[in-house]
């Protein structure tokens, strides 16, 4: 069994050449709240003289830039390995540093689905609401009208349209679909800022929920300028049974609890001399 906190396993193969920006929750004589980091394998510094929260650092001008020239100067708040081992949920020590989620103010957005296989596989699990027994019953009722290889048709396309018009007069029209099929491409609100959990955080679960479905997500640090400033790995944590629904139970459609979003620690500030992805664990 891996540990998901250990240093080799949450930071990247080349550590000592990345930039990993992370926020922690301090617990100190000067006040208590989360702290932008500068996280190195032996520790965690902070960064909140470059600036106060992970939203305004993005915004710089250069943030690679200012934050190297930064370092050398860094306050030490703590050792990596301990604050990574004291981010467990149930063995967290409060007056102890521990990891949050690395966004903060940001709005939390996502991209919609591309990959035939997969879109498929939502369409059914959105039309079986939840339940794994009709799952089957309905992949064949789907397939009947969709068919099992969606790659020859053309997003957008007149013939994306007709079909469209066919299963919606069938019943099985889907968001999934139009995505996959539509004319446009899909980014959308995933959850709310401050709504994102960190390693080794508790996710919410619905107590009803018997049909969840983690997926590892490519998670993206954009600025407002659209500027794509680093990225790390994360987890949506899916409550299937729960996809679909009326607004008794969610607002939408695929809307998990919301700290159930994206849970990983570090984001890999890019530059020609950094790598682009942070394997945090999740």
């Amino acid at each position: 069994m891996k540990n998901l906190l250990s240093l080799a396993y949450a930071l990247p193969v080349d550590a000592p050449d990345a930039l990993l920006i992370g926020r922690v929750w301090i617990d100190g004589p000067e006040g208590t709240g989360p702290v932008l980091a500068l996280v190195t394998a032996s520790d965690v510094l902070d960064l909140s003289s470059v600036a106060a929260t992970a939203s305004q650092l993005l915004e710089l001008p250069d943030v690679v830039k200012a934050v190297r020239a930064a370092a050398p100067f860094l306050p030490r708040l703590a050792d990596t390995a301990a604050v990574l081992a004291n981010s467990a949920a149930g063995v967290r020590k409060p007056q102890l540093p521990w990891l949050l989620a690395p966004c903060d103010l940001q709005a939390i957005k996502a991209a919609g689905v591309t990959f035939v296989a997969s879109m498929l596989e939502r369409v059914i699990e959105e039309q079986a609401r939840g339940d794994a027994s009709k799952a089957e019953a309905v992949r064949s009722a789907v397939v009947s009208v969709i068919g099992d290889n969606l790659s020859s048709i053309k997003p957008g396309s007149p013939e994306a349209a007709k079909l469209k018009d066919v299963l919606i007069a069938q019943g099985v029209w889907s968001q999934y679909l139009e995505v996959g099929i539509g004319p446009d491409a899909e980014i959308f609100t995933k959850s709310q800022p401050l709504s994102a959990v960190g390693t080794g955080a508790e996710v919410g679960i619905h107590p009803h929920s018997h049909w969840n479905n983690p997926e590892p997500e490519i998670v993206l640090a954009v600025n407002s300028r659209g500027e794509v400033l680093g990225a790390a790995l994360g987890n949506d944590v899916n409550l299937r049974d729960f996809e679909g629904r009326s607004a008794c139970c969610w607002a939408r459609p695929r809307t998990t609890t919301p700290r159930a979003r994206l849970a990983h620690s570090f984001v890999c500030l890019t530059s020609t001399s950094t790598s682009t992805m942070c394997a945090a664990a999740s």
